[in-house]
This record gives C-alpha cells, sequence and structure tokens, in this order.
C-alpha cells in the first residue's frame, strides 16, 4: 500500500505525518519548534528541524512505502537563499515572525506598502507582514540580502532542501505578506518598487508536483528515489481546502485553530473588510480570494487560564460555565496585541474571580470571538472547526449555540491540516469526510452575557481610540 509524508510546521509543534491512500493516519510524530536568539535576531532553527525530520523520515521508511511528501506550514515566513550555497543555503536566518524588530522601519516602509485596497493586508506588527520583515532585512543587512538568489516561502523552502527544486506559491504569498494583490491574483506594486520580482521563482499551484526527492536526502533517509513532492501549502489554507473539495460551491466557513484562530469564507461576499479588526483576504490553493478574521486564539487562551492562575488543560464542566455568566465576569480583549479584531486595547478581567474556573473563562471568550469573527465576516451556511479548539468540546458546543441557524460541524481530523496537505499529493484530490455535527449546548443566560459582552468590548475599543489621539 502507498503512503504519503506530511511535514507539519506550526509556529508551536511541528509534526511529522504518514496517511495511507485513503488518507486514514498511520503515523506520527511531533516536537516543540524552538525559536533560537542570538545577536542578530530571534529565527528558526531549521537545522534542527531538518535533522529531527530526516531522522523522523528514516524511521518511517523503515516501516511504510511512501510515495508522495507534502509540506504545509505556518506563514509570515520566507528563507533568503543562496541556491549555490553549501548546507542549509541561507544568506540570513529565517527570522521569527513575532520579533519587533521590523517596527523601527515603519515609517520607512509606510513609504513604500501598497495599500490596503490592493493586498487586502492589514498593517501588523512585527513581522506579521512578510514584506516589512523583507524590507527591514533588506535595510539591516544590504550585503547578506544582496547575495540572495531566491525569496522561498517557507513551505518551499522545505521542499527545495528535499528537491533541489525552487517554485512559489500563491497561499503562502496571499496570506497578510503585502506582497499579493489577491484580485489581480499577481504580485503586489510593492515586489516591484523593491526590484524582488526576480528572487520569487515560478509560480506553482499547490496541488501540482514539484518532483523526485534528491539524491541526498535519499541518502539520509532512506526514501525511494521515485517518492514525489507537492508544492506545499498554508496551513490555514490545508484546512480550507478540505471544505472547498466538498462543498461544490455551497456556502461555508472554515475556523482553523491553534496558536492562531483564522476564520476563512466561501460566503462573505458582502463582508467589508476592515483593516483595523485584523480582516484580510487570504487566497485558496487556485487563487481564488477568501475573505478572513483572525486573532491568536490559542495565545489568548493561554494568557486569560494564566491570568486567573489556572493552567489551559485544566478540567471544566458546564457548572463552571454557568458560574462565570451568573457572577457576570468578563474576559475583555486582547490579551495579545499583535492581532484581532480590539488590537491596541489591553486585555483585562472584569468582575470577581473568587469563584471561576480560568479555563471556562477562556472557553466562554474563545467562543464569543470566534462568533464575533464569524459575523465581522457575514458568514452564511456551515461553520466548520478545525485544530486544536477541537479538544475543548464545551467550548466548541457554545459556539455552536450562539451561531443558531449556521450548523457548526467539528472535523473528524485532530490535526486540522494534514489531510488537507495531504490530499495535494494524490493525482486525485479527495475530499475528506467533513465531521460530526456539533450539538449546541443547553445554558441560560448566553444570549444575554453575549450582548453584555459586546457592549465592554466596543466602549473599551472607543477609549483606546480615544487615548491614542
Amino acid at each position: 500500500m502507498s503512503n504519503i509524508l506530511i511535514l507539519d510546521i506550526g509556529k508551536t509543534n511541528i509534526k511529522v505525518h504518514v496517511l495511507d491512500e485513503h488518507l486514514e493516519s498511520r503515523f506520527e510524530k511531533t516536537k516543540r519548534n524552538a525559536v533560537v536568539e542570538n545577536p542578530l535576531y530571534p529565527h528558526f532553527d531549521v537545522d534542527a528541524i531538518w535533522d529531527w525530520f530526516c531522522e523522523a523520515v528514516r524511521e518511517v521508511t523503515d516501516r511504510f512505502s511512501i510515495t508522495a511528501i507534502s509540506v504545509t506550514t505556518h506563514g509570515a515566513t520566507a528563507a533568503l537563499v543562496d541556491r549555490q550555497g553549501s548546507g542549509n543555503g541561507l544568506v540570513l536566518p529565517v527570522l521569527d515572525y513575532e520579533y519587533d524588530g521590523p517596527d523601527a522601519i515603519t515609517q520607512d516602509y509606510t513609504g513604500v506598502r501598497p495599500d490596503f485596497s490592493e493586498t487586502r493586508s492589514p498593517d501588523l506588527s512585527a513581522g506579521l507582514n512578510l514584506g516589512r520583515q523583507l524590507f527591514w532585512l533588506q535595510q539591516r543587512f544590504p550585503e547578506a540580502f544582496g547575495q540572495a538568489t531566491d525569496i522561498l516561502l517557507y513551505p518551499q523552502y522545505w521542499v527545495w532542501r528535499m528537491t533541489g527544486e525552487r517554485c512559489a506559491e500563491r497561499t503562502s504569498l496571499g496570506c497578510h505578506t503585502d506582497l499579493w494583490a489577491p484580485e489581480r491574483n499577481d504580485y503586489s506594486s510593492l515586489v516591484h518598487r523593491m526590484g524582488w520580482r526576480a528572487l520569487f521563482p515560478e509560480l506553482k499551484a499547490a496541488d501540482s508536483l514539484v518532483g523526485p526527492v534528491c539524491s541526498d536526502f535519499i541518502a539520509r533517509t532512506g526514501l525511494p528515489a521515485s517518492c514525489q513532492v507537492a508544492v506545499g501549502i498554508h496551513d490555514s489554507n490545508a484546512s480550507y481546502l478540505r471544505y472547498l473539495l466538498q462543498n461544490d460551491g455551497q456556502p461555508f466557513s472554515v475556523i482553523s485553530t491553534g496558536t492562531w484562530a483564522i476564520t476563512m469564507t466561501n460566503s462573505g461576499g458582502n463582508a467589508e473588510l476592515d483593516e483595523s479588526r485584523d480582516m484580510l483576504m487570504n487566497v485558496d490553493y487556485r487563487g481564488a480570494p477568501v475573505p478572513c478574521a483572525r486573532f491568536m486564539g490559542g495565545r489568548e487562551y493561554e494568557a486569560i487560564c494564566y491570568r486567573l492562575g489556572s493552567y489551559p488543560e485544566e478540567p471544566f464542566g458546564v457548572e463552571d460555565i454557568d458560574t462565570v455568566l451568573a457572577d457576570a465576569v468578563y474576559a475583555l480583549p486582547q490579551f495579545c496585541d499583535t492581532s484581532g479584531p480590539f488590537s491596541g486595547t489591553p486585555g483585562r478581567i472584569e468582575g470577581s474571580t473568587d469563584r471561576i474556573n480560568g479555563a471556562a473563562l477562556a472557553s466562554v471568550y474563545s467562543a464569543l470571538m470566534l462568533d464575533l469573527e464569524l459575523d465581522l465576516l457575514k458568514t452564511r451556511g456551515a461553520v466548520f472547526v478545525e485544530g486544536a479548539f477541537l479538544k475543548n468540546s464545551l467550548l466548541c458546543r457554545m459556539l455552536a449555540t450562539l451561531r443558531g441557524e449556521n450548523p457548526v460541524y467539528l472535523s473528524n481530523d485532530s490535526t486540522g491540516t494534514v489531510k488537507g496537505a495531504a490530499s495535494l499529493a494524490l493525482s486525485d484530490p479527495q475530499s475528506p469526510e467533513g465531521g460530526t455535527r456539533c450539538e449546541p449546548l443547553s445554558i441560560d443566560g448566553l444570549d444575554h452575557y453575549r450582548a453584555q459582552w459586546r457592549n465592554y468590548c466596543q466602549a473599551l475599543a472607543v477609549e483606546s481610540s480615544a487615548a491614542s489621539l
């Protein structure tokens, strides 16, 4: 039986999966994704990732016949490489997008950055706009930057390490990078203005194959020379792809959860994307625009728990949610300053927390934020939840209660992105099973609590805006 191997690099964890030709899981291995601190800037440890990955593949090839590999990674990341260079090929380390160094050149970058109407990419802090990263690297390290022969988006950097072939791909180019004009399906004016166009290799579709694995990779892993590697895809778009394949034009939304909670919809045609609320336009694997809204869901969940002296995995029940509502305790955004619909307002807890379970309050907050983002996108039809929040059944059931006429479904793939990424390596991309209907939670007072929470949030946003004037 043939099998597909997936390299899944998230901001928090890195995973290797093996799925069979029916997209059933046969193997999984995980490690934490570490950021290296050094005098240049914080960066991802690509050498450690590569060594661990090769060891995991060697372990896999002893047990399974691997016919194809697919790569999915987080966004806002690229590698500057010299294709003739040795080792990892980098001319500069791969910058951690949470590093705030690029904020120092914001004034200069504003002078070259395209308008939101062109890129549908909100102006984000630190390195969350890949264009700002590249601009900062070029200004800060002009000699090293000048040695780069290629800018490789993060999934395609790993594809290059496996095959020696270079390519670019739209889903990673189109996720709040400032580098892509989604409605024009082309590079943005920033790329041409900065003279970067020649550094981006040929565009290829995510569901095409780059070629077979190279001899060096074969020697380290024991893979067969016939093993093919797919182009690769941005992780949230891998989640979205699964439902795009199966919904046949019907309206739907996907919530991909992990470090980030990203809501994507094909039914938000009437939504007005508001840059100030971290709404944006991604593109799907075919290059079609996808309205999105997002916040750092996993990070904020943890922050609320820690604020109350709890831990994220702390158990809680319906009675703990009842207490949050009855005691009128509100977690008010934001608990992570880098993104979300209320960016710039410092997170706070309103009300007495004497009887409050931190994980219960964090779950109520997360459900309310997801519900708000679905409203901002004016979504219609079914809502599919992917990723880390699937482990929190009460959070998902609260969301189902809040959504009313929008049925909520829970993915049967707990990793969220893996089956979508795997389907790209198949000659005939498959549509994995959509998910299980989530039963609403029967709980009194949730609608009233939501109304009060939104009123508080809006008041804080107005207060924060006035203070910044």
